[in-house]
């Protein structure tokens, strides 16, 4: 079993920004695509951004073209999530994501491994 482990959630006045890290407690060759997920409480898990396994592809959602980036670093084991620009409407508990295909997925199903959650709260 693969556990990821993310870092960099916190409170943040709105405009401001925010770095969420994310790699698994120890080196693995399971994982594929990566992503981040944001999710408030009762609600469903939703896609913030995701990126295939070698980096070349990436989707974001609507919301946050512009102001975030996905990116990953050359081992292909650790994904970043720079966030600008921040809005009160992005606070949710973001969740990283693994899975064990290279593809990525706009599901949050479709992924297989994930963090425990970090809180990112935006005030106005």
């Amino acid at each position: 079993q693969v556990h990821l482990v993310e870092s960099g959630g916190g409170l943040v006045q709105a405009g401001g920004s925010l770095r969420l890290s994310c790699a698994p407690s120890s080196p693995t060759f399971s994982i594929g695509a990566m992503g981040w997920f944001g999710q408030d409480p009762g609600k469903e898990r939703l896609l913030v951004a995701v990126i295939s396994g070698r980096g070349g592809m990436i989707k974001y959602a609507d919301s946050v073209k512009g102001r975030f980036t996905i990116s990953r670093d050359n081992a292909k084991t650790t994904v970043f999530l720079q966030m600008n620009s921040l809005k009160p409407e992005d606070t949710a508990v973001y969740y990283c994501a693994a899975r064990i295909y290279s593809t990525l997925s706009i599901q949050w199903y479709e992924y297989d491994y994930w963090g425990q959650g970090t809180q990112v709260t935006v005030s106005s």
